[in-house]
């Protein structure tokens, strides 16, 4: 992993943003910082998201007479363990440089606790334990991270460790949930 591609995750989850573009801006404000190459997905006239690569932003809207409102985005960083860094936005790749095919969590974990930005585990009830999830309070990001193989449940390419996938924002009351939830 380059120290490059290394800042770029750090960033990520510090700030709860891609390239500045938060998970609650329009997709024009997002398109200035990611560019227009993306795949376009509109399920009906109320949803839509934007696939830049490794990068996707989500909209909703109460009506098709209304704005766009974002409510998150995810970095599909298991998408480098098949595609490699070709995956990864042009303009992501302009500012950070080229990408490894796995993101290590126990490292980027060192990296983000000496930056000030420490991740707590929080419960995952749907998918542990081939999944486990960790939460930066202070950004509201949540990283999702291999914690055991299963065959058709966890991705080839990827071991145990790496990290899955990274989202904001996962509320304080999402994570007060699921450290309350009882099956």
């Amino acid at each position: 992993m380059t120290p490059y591609s290394l800042a770029f995750y750090m960033d990520v989850v510090a700030s709860g943003t891609v390239l500045g573009a938060r998970p609650t801006d329009p997709p024009d404000r997002v398109d200035e910082a990611l560019g227009r190459e993306f795949a376009e997905n509109s399920p009906g006239e109320y949803q839509m998201w934007r696939d830049y690569g490794m990068v996707e932003f989500f909209w909703s809207r109460a009506s098709a007479d209304l704005p766009w409102a974002g409510h998150h985005f995810t970095l599909q960083v298991h998408r480098l363990a098949r595609a490699g860094g070709k995956t990864v936005d042009q303009s992501i790749r302009d500012r950070y440089g080229r990408f490894d095919r796995r993101l290590r969590f126990e490292k980027l974990r060192r990296l983000l606790a000496r930056r000030g930005a420490p991740l707590l585990e929080i419960p995952d009830p749907a998918n542990s334990p081939n999944y486990r999830t960790y939460w930066q309070p202070d950004s509201l990001v949540s990283l999702s991270v291999i914690g055991a193989r299963e065959e058709f449940l966890t991705p080839d390419g990827l071991r145990i460790g790496d990290v899955y996938s990274i989202t904001p924002p996962t509320t304080p009351e999402e994570v007060e949930w699921r450290r309350s939830y009882r099956p």
